[in-house]
């Protein structure tokens, strides 16, 4: 065994800020680190620091003997494949087999929180890749279940400025929220670290809010009107398949919603200071250094 450690997905903004994190947070040197995406000159930026880029597919087992080879250690960052039900749980699935073949000792894995019986529409995937790693014969796994990132505003937030009405289906239910930043740091620390065994943890911000507070918190530091307007679930769906969604990624986003409405993201724990020694981002703060971006959307 060797003492590298691999980020998978390396070359997405969370796998990107990870690497950040290890390098310089966190002084792990660029030569023990692996970095592993599907299109290597993604991260040319890396390579030039030392960091061992290489490729991996999820999709193509041929990668995994060179992907894997010599690493100790690995973060399993969940994919982006959602274009059709069950890929990115298979995806996850061939990956924890070849990690196991591979004789890594500790693999990461990011998570959801109660992945168990949820409305969410990708938590079966979540619920499948623990079952997975359970039933592995790996030494020891952690898994980091992830609450929302604020940083999604910017993806859901355009269209409730340029209109000034936030349509939700999440019945003023409330979310704890994290910076996306915070999260990258726990899965370092954990990648980085001693941790060994078998657990899980769930990491969010240090509150609960509902778009209502979130809205008026926005509204304040940008200086436009927004407005949250509940709608019944499938009106919620309709309207941004409307805007030209996909269904199918429709219902996916819809589904956060329904999660929300269902009170499974309110809960706020501990687990983010018991594995890094510090505390989240509150939102506030997180809205003051990012309020001229989110003005000039």
């Amino acid at each position: 065994m060797t003492d590298l450690i691999l980020v998978t997905g390396a070359s997405g903004q969370f796998g990107r800020l990870v690497l950040g994190h290890l390098t310089t947070a966190l002084g792990i040197a660029p030569s023990r680190i692996v970095a592993g995406t599907r299109d290597p000159a993604k991260l040319a930026d890396w390579a030039a620091k030392g960091v061992q880029v290489r490729a991996l597919d999820f999709d193509d087992a041929s990668t995994f003997g060179s992907g894997f080879a010599g690493v100790g250690r690995a973060l399993l960052i969940s994919t982006d494949a959602l274009d059709r039900p069950g890929r990115r749980l298979a995806q996850h699935q061939a990956a924890i087999a070849g990690l196991e073949a591979a004789g890594v000792g500790h693999v990461v894995y990011i998570s959801a929180p109660k992945p168990e019986n949820s409305p969410l529409l990708l938590a079966p995937d979540h619920e499948g890749t623990e079952k997975a790693l359970a039933a592995s014969s790996l030494p020891g796994w952690t898994v980091l279940r992830n609450h929302w990132y604020f940083e999604n505003l910017f993806a859901f937030l355009p269209p409730a400025i340029a209109s000034g009405s936030w349509y939700t289906a999440d019945e003023g239910q409330g979310s704890a929220d994290i910076a996306r930043d915070d999260l990258a740091f726990a899965a370092a620390t954990v990648l980085a670290g001693p941790e060994s065994g078998k657990a899980t943890y769930t990491l969010s911000g240090p509150q609960a809010l509902t778009k209502a507070e979130i809205a008026s918190a926005v509204s304040a530091a940008i200086g436009k009107p927004i407005a949250v307007v509940q709608v019944p679930l499938e009106g919620l769906v309709q309207g941004m398949i409307h805007a030209g969604l996909p269904e199918p990624l429709a219902r996916v986003f819809a589904s956060f919603d329904s999660n929300t409405a269902a009170g499974r993201v309110a809960e706020v724990t501990d687990d983010f200071f018991r594995l890094t020694g510090r505390q989240p981002r509150r939102f506030a703060d997180w809205l003051a250094a990012n309020a001229p971006a989110l003005a000039a959307l």
